[in-house]
């Protein structure tokens, strides 16, 4: 199997401060942000995200929690088992705020779906965004990121692996796929 890496740590960290300064200027500045991860490489994306916005705005109380998805996914006869995560929401919750979903690979668009579906239990927000490190393309749904680190065009037979340090040990993003 072909191994390509893509993106480097410091690569990882510029698109996401770059991130941070899109969602600022979408948003006219912190207030109402919530950032919420869709574990597992997500959420410390998100935090990742959230303590970059409180950098460029030092006075901005952090508003970060999980959302876990698996109970709305469409998949899962097809999945392993595995135990539910955490739902964390910010002492304020959802109601009325800009949400942020984070992810770390977009793709066929439903495991956003089920974070929507999970969301709308949560409460009512004044508007859901999406930030992805990777887009890779390939949707099965009319699912679009507002805030993209980097798009990746792949081929169906490809497979985008994210390493992140909280989890991995190391960061970085690859493209495995057969030899050429």
């Amino acid at each position: 199997m072909a191994v390509r890496e893509v993106l480097t740590g410091p690569d990882i960290s510029r698109a996401l401060q770059r991130m941070a300064h899109q969602i600022l200027e979408r948003n006219r500045g912190p207030d109402g942000l919530v950032i919420l991860g869709i574990p597992t490489r997500g959420v410390p994306l998100a935090g990742r995200l959230a303590n970059a916005i409180a950098g460029i705005e030092p006075d901005w109380q952090v508003a970060l929690g999980q959302l876990d998805v698996t109970m709305h996914r469409d998949d899962l006869a097809r999945l392993p088992t595995r135990p539910l995560g955490e739902i964390a929401l910010p002492a304020d919750g959802v109601e009325d705020a800009t949400v942020v979903l984070v992810d770390d690979v977009l793709y066929s668009g439903r495991t956003i779906r089920a974070a929507l579906d999970t969301l709308t239990g949560l409460g009512r927000p004044r508007a859901v965004r999406l930030a992805v490190l990777v887009d890779r393309g390939h949707r099965q749904l009319p699912i679009r990121a507002d805030y993209v680190g980097k798009n990746l065009p792949t081929a169906a037979a490809e497979r985008v692996r994210v390493f992140l340090t909280e989890v991995d040990g190391r960061d970085g993003v690859a493209i495995e796929g057969p030899e050429q």
